[in-house]
């Protein structure tokens, strides 16, 4: 069985590049356009890990990631923060929301992929 990630970003093309670089690495994806999104299609059905954006619109990546962990299924459930931010200050605030790992802005598809496959359970 495949393992399955959830991308949520506002970037359709950013979703879209993530996306083919984990199917092709042999991983189920879904996709959200931001944390409100995101929390909506979490319906209990596992997720291996979640890579997010932290600005968007609706909510941002740090209180999806804060408000997803409160829902059982997903407490422990790894997050890799895909960003543009690489301010220190940001990078704890994520950190004590519960993300795993911070991948900046722009990114290499292997860089990303190295990083899914040291979280994914």
């Amino acid at each position: 069985m495949s393992k399955t990630v959830m991308i949520v970003d506002d970037s359709a093309s950013l979703r879209q590049v993530v996306n083919m670089a984990l199917r092709s690495a042999g991983y189920e994806v879904l996709e959200a356009c931001d944390g409100r999104d995101a929390l909506n299609k979490l319906t209990g059905q596992r997720i291996h890990l979640v890579i997010s954006d932290v600005n968007m619109p609706n909510m941002d990546g740090i209180t999806f990631v804060r408000e997803m962990k409160k829902l059982e299924p997903y407490k422990f459930t790894p997050v890799i923060m895909l960003t543009t931010e690489a301010q220190e200050g940001k990078k704890q605030e994520g950190q004590s929301a519960g993300a795993k790992a911070w991948v900046v802005k722009p990114f290499q598809p292997q860089q990303m992929l190295s990083a899914v496959a040291k979280l994914i359970m």
